[in-house]
């Protein structure tokens, strides 16, 4: 056991966990995706907790991955959206947090564009858990933690290995938190996509910069591809999707050429022949569905360890 005892209450950000708790929620998510598998997929873990999912942004993927998670281990679910709900009238997030207190509610899960906005929610809460579902641009430590679990269940423990991270890494809180999480557990981080995507002073990330993508993606064990986002075309930070694709889009041939075996990930929803060509997505090396699944098992072994369904 490398961890003989869960002291977080909230999942705000990975920035701080250690590697005996990374890889104890990564054992507890392997026997949380065996439950996936069976028959019938629900057990009373949180019977009778009230679990509240709060998105102020859209994110289909997230949101159903949570309730999935929330309901297969018996917690009562409410879907609550900003569009149309108090928020939209003018209520403030500290109110919604109060209303939510009253509510009863066990577990809040939050997405939010303002950095910080989980942690605001969580210094209001005094009984609720409070998982980040993503804020702003700073952190989304349930994809990390996902993402990791993937790459652990194929390469075993991570220390040493190679991670490229190809993209627009500096509105990516998807990247922020992966950087944080895949050098917790010892790999070696490149990133790699135009400059001006970059964050500035990589080097103070703790990873290197290498715009080539042949020569950041050389020999690693995981190729990770960030969402382009069509509206920084507009922003003028690269010329077109077609330019971007020829320079760093990840194909069948970059593949072979760095590492046959290579891990390809990328967090979804995908733009097939912008970041990503088609025969890669749905080819042997591709993981993209399978950090889908990751995602359940990942949450609800979080929600079992925060929610007291450990205890």
């Amino acid at each position: 056991m490398r961890c003989v005892r869960w002291t977080r209450r909230h999942v705000l950000d990975v920035e701080g966990w250690s590697r005996d708790e990374i890889y104890m929620l990564l054992e507890q998510a392997r026997h949380m995706e065996d439950l996936l598998s069976r028959p019938i997929k629900k057990v009373p873990a949180l019977r009778g907790k009230l679990a509240v999912n709060l998105f102020f942004e859209n994110s289909t993927r997230t949101r159903v991955s949570f309730e999935l998670a929330e309901k297969m281990l018996s917690a009562d679910v409410v879907n609550w959206s900003s569009s149309g709900s108090s928020t939209a009238k003018g209520e403030t997030l500290r109110d919604t947090a109060w209303t939510l207190e009253a509510m009863g509610a066990d577990v809040v899960v939050i997405r939010h564009g303002a950095v910080g906005a989980a942690s605001y929610l969580a210094s209001k809460l005094k009984r609720a858990v409070v998982m980040n579902a993503g804020d702003g641009a700073h952190a989304h430590p349930t994809q990390c933690l996902l993402d990791l679990y993937t790459a652990w269940k194929h390469l075993g423990d991570l220390e040493g290995k190679r991670v490229a991270i190809v993209g627009d890494v500096e509105h990516s809180r998807v990247a922020r938190s992966d950087i944080i999480g895949f050098r917790t557990l010892g790999c070696q981080v490149t990133l790699s996509g135009p400059s001006t995507l970059m964050p500035f002073q990589v080097d103070h990330l703790g990873v290197q910069y290498e715009r080539d993508v042949r020569r950041a993606t050389e020999g690693a064990d995981v190729i990770y591809l960030l969402r382009i986002q069509r509206e920084r075309q507009q922003d003028g930070l690269f010329p077109s999707v077609d330019e971007y694709h020829r320079f760093w889009g990840a194909t069948e041939e970059l593949v072979r050429e760095v590492n046959p075996k290579a891990l390809v990930m990328h967090p979804g929803p995908i733009n097939r022949g912008v970041e990503i060509e088609s025969a890669l997505a749905d080819g042997e090396n591709s993981v993209i569905l399978e950090q889908v699944r990751s995602g359940v098992a990942v949450r609800m072994a979080l929600l079992y360890l925060c929610a007291g369904g450990a205890a």
